[in-house]
């Protein structure tokens, strides 16, 4: 772990291993922290966040600006690791690295343009000032998904706004942190500005960040269930919180789209991450009249795409995460079987050849897909395209905005006017218009309704780290 500007193993020596997912292979052993490593993380963030929030933004700008530099530079060897530790392949895992390297320099740029105002008085002797100011203590909690890039996004703004900061990463993928807090370390940021505790249990660790007072905000990127439980025991101490949360995203063909391109769109972003990112599509809705033309054009696709080691480069599916993301795949899949529902292709666990020991399960494509089903109405974080039929656009609104959740949408349409209708009607904080990346460093994510509070990226994201404070002066 990396406390207060040292490598430090945990208190009592203790460690957990870590596996890649494709071969269940021990791929190292990390420090297995708890609450005492956690109060040391809080503690050297603490003292170190009065010196921190004094430097001035250019100061903080040239940190971010060099550990930039340094995940350029080691750009393969991170996408090796992510690869080697989360499964994804090594494309997919260059990609992230950029994009998480992106963070770094928006946010260095940002940095310098936190601004204050004066506002006019109704008295002449009195003067408004207000000014940005850091929160604080930050405590962070990232996940296995993306590993590297749900760091950048939250580490940046955190330390471009004056913020001291402890990262909690994701059990399944620590090595992906220690790799990134070596770069922060050469980049040169004072020690105690930004720590890592890692841990097999987070419990303990997020109990000392939900409970510790000199925390004053947590950042949370995970499963709404745990981003309920956070922002509940936040709220006794009025500590701020930011959770992007689970999703459950629909994709919208109308009868007016290309229905082979829209296929094509469905075919990259579903399987992204073999399914599992917060933002991929769980349910498909295609116009009933170019359903046919749509299904066989996706189901072309999908059946091509080949699964194993990320480090193949012929491969575009990796394994699931663990086990238990395998089984939950098996039920939705089987639920919708029993119920009724087509499965064009795929629909099993693959255990061929060298995917055995792997948690892997075959790209799939469900049609005759129906409400009473399980996975029309639950998120499934795996490589399953669901696929809903409709008439009208008024019913496919509706259908879409059926949920809890309400992080991203994605439609195609060649009509402006339906597409203007769609993006002010969804109730999703990302609507992608025949555009199936509507992500950016630049640009705020974030969900509605149970997909989270708050934004991250773009100017909205280093708000989050920010203290508006009044000043009336009379003179």
């Amino acid at each position: 772990m990396f406390i207060d500007g040292q490598w430090v193993e945990a208190a009592g020596g203790r460690v957990f291993e870590v596996t890649n997912p494709a071969n269940g292979a021990v791929i190292g052993t990390v420090a297995d922290g708890g609450g005492d490593d956690a109060l040391s993380a809080v503690e050297a963030a603490f003292q170190a966040f009065p010196k921190w929030s004094r430097t001035t933004a250019y100061q903080r700008s040239a940190f971010l600006y060099r550990a930039w530099q340094l995940m350029l530079e080691r750009k393969e060897d991170l996408a090796r690791t992510m690869t080697e530790e989360q499964g994804k392949p090594l494309k997919a895992a260059r990609n992230e690295v950029q994009y998480g390297a992106d963070f770094l320099l928006w946010y260095a740029e940002e940095a310098k343009r936190v601004y204050g105002e004066t506002i006019p008085s109704g008295r002449a002797d009195q003067r408004f000032i207000v000014q940005r100011q850091p929160v604080g203590v930050v405590a962070a909690i990232t996940p296995w998904n993306y590993p590297v890039s749900m760091i950048t996004r939250k580490v940046a703004p955190a330390l471009a706004a004056g913020c001291t900061l402890i990262l909690k990463p994701a059990e399944s993928t620590p090595l992906c942190a220690i790799a990134m807090f070596r770069i922060f370390e050469e980049a040169g940021f004072p020690s105690g500005v930004v720590n890592l505790v890692t841990g097999a249990d987070p419990a303990p660790i997020g109990d000392v960040f939900l409970t510790d007072q000199r925390v004053r905000k947590v950042t949370f990127t995970g499963s709404t269930g745990v981003g309920k439980m956070i922002a509940e025991k936040a709220a006794a101490q009025m500590k701020r919180v930011s959770l992007e949360l689970g999703g459950h995203a629909p994709f919208i063909v109308f009868d007016d789209a290309d229905p082979e391109h829209a296929a094509k769109g469905a075919s990259l972003v579903k399987f992204l991450n073999t399914g599992q990112a917060c933002i991929c599509p769980n349910r498909l809705f295609v116009h009933e009249s170019i359903a046919d033309t749509f299904i066989g054009t996706l189901r072309s696709r999908v059946a091509k795409m080949k699964a194993g080691s990320g480090f193949d480069e012929s491969v575009s599916i990796g394994p699931l995460v663990n086990e238990a993301a395998v089984a939950k795949v098996e039920r939705q899949v089987e639920d919708a079987r029993a119920k009724g529902a087509v499965v064009e292709c795929g629909g099993d666990r693959m255990m061929d050849g060298g995917l055995i020991g792997g948690h892997f399960y075959a790209p799939t494509v469900l049609s005759g897909v129906t409400p009473d089903m399980q996975i029309y109405r639950e998120e499934t974080f795996g490589p399953v395209a669901p696929i809903i039929t409709f008439s009208s656009e008024d019913d496919v609104l509706a259908m879409a905005n059926d949920t809890t959740y309400g992080l991203a949408a994605y439609v195609y349409t060649r009509d402006v006017s339906r597409a203007m209708r769609m993006f002010e009607g969804l109730d999703f904080g990302i609507i992608g218009i025949n555009d199936i990346n509507p992500t950016s460093a630049a640009a705020p994510f974030g969900g509605m309704k149970e997909s989270g509070l708050g934004r991250e990226g773009g100017r909205d994201g280093i708000a989050e780290y920010l203290e508006t404070k009044l000043g009336g002066f009379s003179i």
